[in-house]
């Protein structure tokens, strides 16, 4: 990867808040990234995190996977505790991890792209670009992982299809077809169960789909997880 050509030079630039639970590295990646990048925001811990993305509103958070706090969910709990954002925020995970059960764990949270802690400045900036810009960034040799996790067919998000559900419609989707449960997306919206069935229903009479199974599949395809 190579930093995007002319980003400063064209005024272009990215707001970034940094997650990491050492304050050293924060302070050293914030002094690897160029100007272009502009960090708004640093949080250690769940908590931290989710509050501060709330506040900063970023366009992408970079994120390690493993975190104190929460409910021990690391990265992943950050993420879906951001979920009303998901859309307008983009997550990168970095990490020192190259597992492949973290990766396909923050991806199918939402993350745009998982990147390792051996990378340059200059590469994560033009990762921090590129995820910006809608694209899924990946060190080499994790691609792979996501790959065998979701499959290869490629599939473009059918915009029109979207643009039938509502906002809150569009946070059950992704929490449904992740897994989780009635109970589970509920607790992580703070809504009833009972308001949970009915989005469900609605996401699969808008969507003309059947099952949870047919939904999964839907957003698998459509790189929505």
């Amino acid at each position: 990867m190579t930093t995007p050509a002319g980003a400063s030079a064209a005024g272009r630039t990215v707001r970034v808040v940094i997650v990491d639970d050492h304050a050293i590295f924060r302070s050293g990646l914030k002094a690897d990234l160029d100007p272009s990048v502009v960090v708004v925001g640093e949080a250690g811990t769940v908590e931290q995190a989710i509050e501060v993305i709330a506040a900063a509103r970023p366009d992408v958070v970079l994120l390690d996977v493993h975190l104190p706090g929460g409910r021990g969910g690391g990265g992943r709990e950050v993420i879906t505790g951001s979920a009303a954002l998901l859309g307008t925020t983009r997550f990168l995970a970095l990490s020192v991890s190259d597992a492949a059960e973290d990766v396909v764990a923050v991806i199918r949270a939402g993350a745009r792209g998982y990147v390792t802690k051996t990378i340059s400045g200059a590469e994560i900036t033009d990762a921090v670009f590129r995820v910006a810009g809608g694209d899924a960034v990946f060190s080499p040799r994790l691609a792979g992982f996501v790959l065998d996790a979701f499959g290869t067919a490629p599939a473009d998000i059918a915009d029109d299809e979207l643009d039938k559900l509502s906002a809150r419609e569009l946070e059950v989707m992704r929490l449904i077809a992740r897994g989780y449960s009635y109970k589970e997306v509920a607790k992580e919206l703070f809504i009833s169960i009972k308001t949970v069935e009915t989005h469900v229903s609605a996401v699969l009479r808008k969507l003309q789909l059947s099952s949870r199974h047919e939904l999964t599949k839907w957003a698998a395809e459509r790189r929505l997880l």
